[in-house]
């Protein structure tokens, strides 16, 4: 989950000592006073709303949506005295507000195999996250095949056959430098062959040259067209949490280059700030299908809109 946000100085109360003060995300809103202490209150006016439009800008969350949501708050409200604990329950309750109706799993089909065409750049998780997603699609009964399409990079290659390994999963490869699209073939007559319900595709992820990746992804699904014209079924972009805003600039990307159907969001195990999720439901409504918490095989979760909420603004939930 998210690192929670901390409050700036300008709300907090300057009349509660600085001892008394506590951290958390909304925590040093006015100060956390002591549990003997009175509740501090703030009246919630034009520099309390410009500190949390900062606060939930510095969290990665962007100008529109952070003043979309400041707005919210603020209707019905101006003038009125609130509490920390208040500003931390309207702020959880608006951002689970804009990530519910993104919070969707993966939609399974019947057709086999299902083809599951997972991009993104190099470094964001890809690998691993379509490791996990085999694993579990295994333990629920589903039979899957890998095709390590990203073959130009001996590295993905191989930690994706030691996934595949974990999670008893065949991979296919080819020799390095070999085109893709030939391997996703290959993979899609193997699958079909097989009887298997999912047939993951790993693809490249250089953006430095955007036609070329344009054109690999494109032949990709050419070629897997010729054996089903409705494939690929989901094309899944894996985004690493830690690189904030650039998520968004990703996410245009390769809606360009691919038909996105869903995100898979990693690395949100702390030390991303996570308010790009936020951004990214706002501006694009895209489902979310999981997040990536950990290293281990089982770190890969479903996306709880309201659990998201609460670690990011710091709620207890009671």
């Amino acid at each position: 989950m998210p690192a929670p946000l901390e409050i700036p100085a300008p709300l907090q109360d300057p009349e509660v000592p600085q001892m008394q003060r506590g951290g958390g995300l909304i925590g040093r809103l006015f100060g956390k006073s002591q549990p003997a202490a009175p509740v501090v209150r703030r009246a919630l006016d034009d520099e309390m709303i410009e500190s949390l439009e900062e606060l939930l800008i510095a969290s990665d969350m962007g100008v529109d949506t952070a003043l979309r949501v400041t707005s919210n708050i603020a209707e019905g409200r101006y003038g009125k005295r609130v509490s920390t604990q208040e500003i931390k329950e309207l702020l959880s309750a608006e951002v689970a507000r804009i990530m519910d109706p993104v919070a969707k799993p993966l939609p399974l089909y019947a057709k086999k195999p299902q083809v599951v065409l997972v991009v993104g750049v190099n470094g964001s998780g890809k690998t691993t996250t379509i490791g996990k997603l085999a694993s579990q699609f295994r333990a629920a009964g589903k039979s899957v095949v890998i095709a390590a399409g990203d073959t130009f990079r001996a590295a993905a290659v191989e930690q994706l056959q030691i996934w595949g390994d974990r999670a008893g999963v065949p991979v296919l490869t080819a020799p390095e430098g070999s085109d893709p699209a030939s391997l996703a073939f290959d993979a899609m007559t193997k699958a079909q062959a097989e009887g298997a319900d999912l047939l993951m595709i790993d693809t490249a992820g250089r953006l430095q040259n955007r036609s070329d990746l344009m054109e690999e992804l494109a032949k990709i699904v050419r070629v897997i067209r010729k054996k089903d014209p409705d494939a690929p079924h989901n094309t899944l972009l894996v985004l690493d949490a830690t690189t904030g805003q650039n998520a968004l600039r990703q996410v245009e990307i390769f809606q360009q280059v691919a038909d996105v159907s869903g995100l898979v969001m990693t690395k949100l195990d702390g030390t991303a700030r996570g308010g790009v999720l936020v951004a990214l439901a706002d501006k694009f409504g895209l489902p979310i299908h999981a997040i990536g918490v950990g290293e281990q095989i089982d770190d890969l979760q479903p996306f709880d809109p309201e659990e998201f909420a609460a670690a990011l603004t710091g709620l207890e939930k009671g």
